[in-house]
């Protein structure tokens, strides 16, 4: 394609890449966080009880999963743009029909466009990849990391226009909880227009190009590689699935209950709008000092770290007055970060566990797992939370996250025996 015949061009569409890959990424941020907010307060409304307002987290989440193979499926076998745009502009119809489900106060409708809505979610995540098809191997935890945080920018700033995008849906008579899909739906068809008119050339298109290059005029090095006991291999990549699996189940149902928890106790949608914001920017943005922390400290410090943040997001969000702004910011801060946490960590071990030879193909099913947990946790949260209280759901989840500690300390003394 004549895109790379020297260094100084790679480095420069490296560059240009990421550069692209922040932008969108900024609008799929806000449009990840507009289901967030008030996905479960839509669907309270329309179906009048408590019991099943986790529904939609769960939909999405599942979307998602689906999504998630979907999309790595036409990205390798096309390109990483098609792979990319189609999932944002399907992932932006989707908000449209929960916007056209409120307005028609149709449950089917809503309940069929949150799954489609859940592939801009699973979008979302894999967008960040295409930042480090043209990197170094140097640079490419520097590159995930700037597309997490870039994602931070949207996804605070998508619930701090709850209020304000409520009150022009009420402007144009639609009711004001379909305000943020509006935002959402307009996030993602940005945020794939933005892949689909600068993402060119392809990055992973040039990646294989340099990677067939490469093959071509290397030198075979017959040196005999020592390879780590196959236990080892398998209780990492375990353990590192149990992790995400679990900090996914316990911040998903913590979340999704939450602003109800909120609207039950006087609190307004912008109060809400403001703990989901700070949630979420908590999730993300530490991520390039949690990385640094992973591979400083290790994988089981951190773990446990995350063990013991999400059980005290969970003590806090569980005993903390309900009228208390504050400590609500706080607790779900503290959901956000075990989640950080627990979402790094765990992913490290899935990469120290598996070989290049079947490491997507294994990372592609843990992240089917962990979306299904997320869909589970949308879906007790809410049955849990209208049975017994809210109190109790965030009591449980904190300490079922704290399982982790006594689990990741177990592993280490087996493999130390290995």
């Amino acid at each position: 394609m004549g895109n790379i015949e020297t260094p100084e061009q790679h480095r420069k569409l490296f560059k240009r890449t990421l550069i692209v890959i922040v932008i969108s990424q900024m609008f799929g941020g806000a449009g990840l966080a507009a289901g967030i907010t008030v996905g479960a307060l839509l669907a309270q409304e329309m179906l009048g009880t408590d019991s099943y307002a986790g529904v939609p987290v769960a939909l999405f989440t599942l979307g998602s999963a689906v999504a998630a193979l979907l999309v790595g499926r036409l990205s390798q076998r096309y390109s990483r743009r098609v792979g990319l745009v189609t999932g944002f502009m399907t992932g932006g119809i989707g908000a449209i029909g929960i916007v056209l489900a409120a307005i028609s106060d149709n449950i089917v409708l809503l309940f069929s466009s949150l799954l489609v809505y859940g592939v801009g979610t699973a979008t979302n995540l894999q967008a960040r990849y295409a930042g480090t098809d043209l990197a170094l191997p140097h640079q490419r935890a520097t590159a995930i990391s700037i597309a997490m945080v870039s994602t931070t920018f949207g996804a605070v700033a998508g619930p701090n226009l709850v209020g304000v995008m409520g009150e022009f849906a009420l402007s144009i008579g639609v009711p004001a909880l379909a305000g943020p899909f509006m935002l959402g739906a307009a996030a993602y068809i940005l945020a794939g227009l933005v892949l689909f008119i600068f993402l060119r050339p392809d990055p992973l298109v040039l990646a294989k190009e340099i990677a067939a290059a490469a093959q071509q005029a290397a030198i075979r090095n017959t040196t005999e590689v020592h390879a780590h006991p196959a236990g080892i291999h398998r209780r990492s990549v375990a353990i590192g699935a149990t992790v995400m699996v679990v900090t996914q189940l316990t911040m998903i149902a913590i979340m999704t209950m939450t602003p109800i928890h909120m609207t039950h106790n006087g609190h307004g949608m912008r109060d809400v709008g403001l703990v989901i914001g700070v949630h979420v920017g908590a999730m993300y943005l530490p991520s390039l000092i949690t990385g640094f922390l992973v591979d400083k400290l290790g994988r089981t410090a951190i773990i446990i770290a995350a063990g013991v943040t999400l059980l005290a997001s969970g003590l806090l969000a569980a005993l903390a007055p309900p009228d208390s702004l504050p400590l609500l910011i706080t607790a779900l801060a503290l959901l956000g970060l075990g989640w950080n946490f627990g979402l790094i960590s765990g992913t490290a071990l899935i990469v120290d566990g598996t070989e290049t030879s079947t490491r997507a193909k294994t990372q592609g099913s843990v992240d089917v797992l962990v979306a299904l947990a997320g869909a589970s946790g949308g879906v007790v949260s809410g049955v849990v939370a209208a049975h017994f209280s809210y109190y109790t759901l965030s009591l449980v989840g904190g300490l079922l996250s704290l399982l982790l500690i006594p689990v990741v300390i177990w592993s280490s003394v087996k493999s130390n025996r290995l």
